[in-house]
């Protein structure tokens, strides 16, 4: 109505004079209208109607206050045959728990190492090994809602037990009264990644879909990834729905295999026969640099060692990594 109070001629004759005057001018409003006024008025709509929000990614915040992404893996789990994890975890579905190195070092790998040809029967130098640290993980650096635990007494933080810094990773942890706890049974778990999706790993240091963070269960947010409840209130990743299953994993009291601090190492024994002396320059200053080849795991291949150490003051210490080193073996008689 009001564009045709501007052009009454033309509603009422279109033989009028200046027909072509007000045909131009209805054109230029519809134009101006639909150019101004519409966007406009889609704007005010888009900003009034709510839509979801991503939660805020919170880091492990551990007792002595110092952030930990749960996005950093120092384990993987890995193929391997039962009773071929790490630190002795067992597991019917044929995985296995044994560390690896953050992704900050994932670069450094691009296909697994070649399968040794035969176990080392003399002594002999072994040159371009690489060399990693592995530790049981402390509950005290863990700030979950504290759940009960298939095999274990008591409630623990849900983190520690199922997270990729946790139990689920390193095979063994500390528990806060000081005593030891391992991985019973892995079952028919998984690692997933922080979008929630399957992650495999590749070799080592690199995954087939990005850094793992929880096993298959847990609680998922809105979005699909991976969350859990924090001790003090809230979620890590925002509200999460569940719990999902684990997949049968399960719990023990005590330490899975008989190693010691800076004695024990994990070795692949296609190439380092079980109860090797073997000898290690690098750590020479700490140690006197001899170690005994008592673990193995499913991570750990060819010419890469695992030296087994007390835990960091610190979660961000993530331990040594060293590559193109020498080292004596001393197969057993």
């Amino acid at each position: 109505m009001a564009i045709d109070t501007w052009t009454p001629s033309c509603v009422e004759d279109y033989r009028a004079p200046g027909l072509e005057y007000c045909l131009m001018m209805r054109r230029w409003l519809i134009c101006a209208f639909a150019v101004v006024v519409v966007p406009v008025a889609l704007v005010a709509w888009s900003e009034s109607t709510p839509r979801p929000r991503r939660p805020a990614r919170h880091p492990i915040v551990v007792a002595r206050g110092a952030p930990v992404f749960v996005s950093v893996p120092r384990v993987e789990l890995a193929s391997a045959t039962a009773g071929d994890g790490a630190h002795g975890a067992s597991s019917t579905a044929g995985v296995a728990v044994h560390p690896a190195r953050p992704k900050a070092f994932a670069s450094r790998c691009s296909a697994p190492p070649a399968e040794p040809s035969h176990p080392i029967s003399h002594p002999e130098w072994l040159s371009g090994v690489v060399i990693t640290e592995y530790y049981p993980a402390p509950e005290r650096w863990f700030n979950g809602r504290r759940v009960t635990a298939p095999g274990l007494s008591g409630r623990h933080p849900v983190d520690w037990l199922y997270s990729a810094r946790g139990l689920a990773m390193e095979g063994d942890g500390i528990t806060l009264g000081g005593r030891p706890a391992h991985i019973e049974d892995l079952g028919a778990t998984y690692w997933v990644n922080t979008a929630g999706r399957q992650t495999r790993p590749v070799c080592l240091g690199q995954w087939s879909d990005g850094s793992p963070v929880w096993l298959r269960g847990g609680w998922r947010n809105g979005f699909g990834e991976v969350t859990y409840p924090l001790a003090g209130g809230g979620w890590s990743n925002g509200r999460g729905g569940g719990p999902l299953d684990y997949g049968g994993v399960t719990f023990a009291p005590g330490a899975s295999l008989p190693v010691h601090y800076y004695h024990s190492i994990a070795v692949d024994p296609k190439l380092i026969p079980e109860s090797s002396r073997v000898y290690v320059p690098a750590y020479r200053p700490i140690n006197g640099g001899w170690f005994v080849a008592d673990d193995t795991g499913g991570a750990i291949k060819g010419r890469h060692i695992d030296i087994y150490r007390p835990p960091p003051a610190s979660p961000s210490d993530l331990g040594r990594y060293m590559t193109d080193q020498r080292i004596y073996v001393v197969p057993p008689h």
